[in-house]
């Protein structure tokens, strides 16, 4: 096995053509330089320098190895470098987990974050619900996940996992404009009789739209489901029922008119996840750019949780 702090003595020794100028350069003694070179031999097993009383002369084997050498040598200094810079956060790989409503409005600015702030850094994005991504973050595929709770569907997170709490958003009832419910809130009494859009059946979404409902002593008739925001709010707008429906999943529309509930405003909660034990040094930047994120976010309706506690 060839040492390469001895190549790289070799390489300073052929360009020098000295061992006591190698040796100054590299801060050795000549005595320590020759110890280098005879060992260097001994692992190739060949004579690299012809010794005279006040010279050397480098064999045509040394002037191949310190050609070849130099190269990787140059390749092992950039190697280390990316290491140190791994390291201190400047490069890496962060791979992202997020859900599709905190994809369009949180993502796109944590992103353009992190790739102004560390533009050697490879980051790659995974979207899927909580409970398809929770598994990816546990297993190592993902470094950081963003996550959703709501109020009413409470979650335990696994004990390997931190979880920072990012953004609460309000729940809102999406009404088509010119509805007679359609005002500063409303009171979920009020939309008994309305057909109502909810996302897939066994999602946090609609498990909260159900418990909520059965609060207040009714179930919801429930006529069309979709998990794309987009797709509930069109069906609004076309009159074809009524929503319930985060912050983050409404887009100002003049064909839908957005409210909170008059009781209690519920809430979806916005998390990031990681495992405790992860050491990419990028998490701390990801998460720095995820909070960053959430405040531009904010408005009457979403609310950035560290904004919040500070004091």
């Amino acid at each position: 096995m060839l040492n390469p702090v001895h190549l790289r003595t070799l390489v300073e020794v052929v360009r020098t053509g000295s061992f006591a100028e190698a040796a100054r350069r590299l801060g050795y003694t000549s005595s320590a330089v020759s110890q280098q070179i005879s060992a260097f031999e001994r692992a190739v097993g060949v004579t690299l320098f012809e010794r005279e009383a006040h010279s050397i002369r480098p064999a045509s084997a040394a002037l191949l190895i310190a050609d070849r050498g130099g190269e990787l040598l140059a390749a092992l200094d950039g190697f280390e470098h990316e290491i140190r810079a791994m390291v201190q956060g400047l490069r890496g790989r962060l791979r992202l987990g997020t859900f599709p409503t905190a994809s369009a409005r949180v993502v796109p600015h944590a992103v353009a974050r992190l790739s102004a702030d560390l533009p050697d850094a490879e980051i790659r994005l995974d979207e899927a619900e909580p409970d398809d991504v929770l598994p990816l973050v546990l297993a190592g595929d993902i470094d950081i996940a963003l996550v959703y709770s709501y109020d009413l569907v409470p979650v335990t997170w696994p004990d390997e996992l931190t979880v920072l709490p990012l953004l609460d958003e309000t729940l809102l009832v999406l009404v088509p404009a010119g509805h007679p419910a359609a005002k500063v809130s409303v009171r979920l009494e009020d939309l008994r009789g309305e057909r109502w859009i909810a996302s897939r059946d066994g999602t946090s979404g609609a498990t909260c739209l159900v418990r909520l409902c059965a609060a207040h002593g009714f179930a919801p008739r429930i006529a069309f489901r979709s998990n794309d925001y987009d797709v509930v709010q069109s069906l609004v707008s076309a009159g074809v029922g009524v929503a319930l429906v985060p912050a983050l999943g409404y887009k100002r529309s003049q064909a839908v008119h957005a409210m909170p509930l008059r009781q209690k405003p519920l809430r979806r909660h916005v998390l990031a996840v990681h495992r405790t034990a992860n050491t990419n040094p990028l998490l701390r930047d990801a998460l720095m750019a995820l909070r960053s994120a959430c405040l531009r976010t904010e408005d009457e309706f979403t609310h950035p949780v560290h904004r919040q506690q500070a004091p």
